[in-house]
């Protein structure tokens, strides 16, 4: 007789795969914040692939009209891949702290999970998001039912773009797919990406990785684990989709690309990977921005949005949309 299925990877005892592949999940929700509903901000769920089943978060400022020009900004969870959701409390409450704070209409989607759905799933429900957004501009002033009545009056012609960690990646793959112009979106027009510490990785380890494998709750180990888990099976973390600058990654020097500001915190193990993707597109002639949050370690823009430190962070996020909103 073989032998039982044995565990092969745990996280944190809520997702488990299993020597013979199948998988088990804790439905319990990682994140006990609790969930910000005031008067400031309305929300709605929609779906808008229903082939994947799979649902997007409206969020818009409580005082806003229709007659409102409000720009569009698409914010994309972390997680790994593996994990998260729009209905996660802590993304739930960036969206609302982001929605009042550049006064524009959020668009949270959610995408397939890794390992269930390996990569790139989740970057292919990312396009689709967007491909959704241009149905609805598609459709605007033509008395279409399926055209959201919270799209009347918003600017399709200034969308931004906010991905943190996974999130963060998966901005980065869009950015290089639609390029310069977003043409293939039109009449949608994105106009600038945001990447909160990217989840990138690569083969050869960075200084940081290599000094600084441990924050006070993240680890190499866990990063590695989360690769493991959502990557093609046989991958390495030179596929394209782990390394925008492996060896087997796309030359980005032919790539026209919007602008890009990229953010990480001062104390994250990915801090030198981050700076040096950012080095590399300067190099390239992109207009790519760096900040560095001294002393601070994954995650801290989403867990603590309404912090004196994400407050530095919304200023110069605003900055940038404000910079490039012409």
């Amino acid at each position: 007789m073989g032998s039982l299925p044995h565990v092969v990877e745990d996280c944190f005892g809520l997702l488990k795969l299993y020597s013979d592949g199948s998988i088990s999940r804790n439905p319990e929700v990682p994140c006990p914040t609790p969930l910000l509903d005031d008067d400031s901000v309305l929300y709605k769920d929609l779906l808008f692939d229903a082939n994947r089943n799979l649902h997007l978060r409206l969020y818009k400022p409580s005082s806003s009209t229709s007659l409102e020009k409000l720009p569009i900004l698409f914010y994309f969870h972390g997680g790994g891949f593996c994990f998260g959701s729009r209905t996660f409390p802590h993304f739930h409450n960036l969206c609302v702290r982001l929605t009042t704070a550049f006064n524009m209409l959020v668009v949270a989607p959610d995408h397939r999970l890794a390992p269930e759905h390996r990569l790139p799933a989740a970057s292919d429900d990312a396009c689709l998001a967007l491909k959704w957004l241009q149905g609805q501009a598609a459709m605007h002033g033509k008395n279409v039912e399926d055209v959201d009545t919270w799209l009347t009056g918003v600017d399709f012609d200034r969308v931004f773009v906010l991905g943190d960690s996974s999130g963060g990646n998966l901005a980065h793959h869009l950015a290089v797919k639609l390029k310069a112009g977003s043409m293939e979106l039109a009449p949608v027009r994105v106009r600038g990406y945001v990447l909160v510490a990217p989840f990138f990785g690569g083969s050869v380890r960075t200084k940081s990785e290599l000094e600084q494998p441990c924050e006070e709750f993240w680890n190499l180990e866990m990063y590695d684990r989360f690769w493991r888990l959502s990557i093609p099976v046989g991958s390495t973390l030179d596929d394209p989709l782990v390394n925008p600058f492996g060896p087997c990654s796309q030359n980005l020097a032919e790539v026209p690309l919007d602008p890009i500001l990229v953010v990480v915190g001062g104390g994250e193990i990915l801090r030198d990977r981050l700076e040096g993707y950012a080095t590399r597109l300067k190099q390239l002639g992109k207009k790519v921005e760096f900040v560095e949050v001294e002393g601070q370690q994954h995650g801290f823009f989403t867990d603590h949005p309404f912090s004196d430190v994400a407050e530095k962070v919304i200023q110069r996020i605003g900055d940038f949309i404000l910079d490039n909103s012409n």
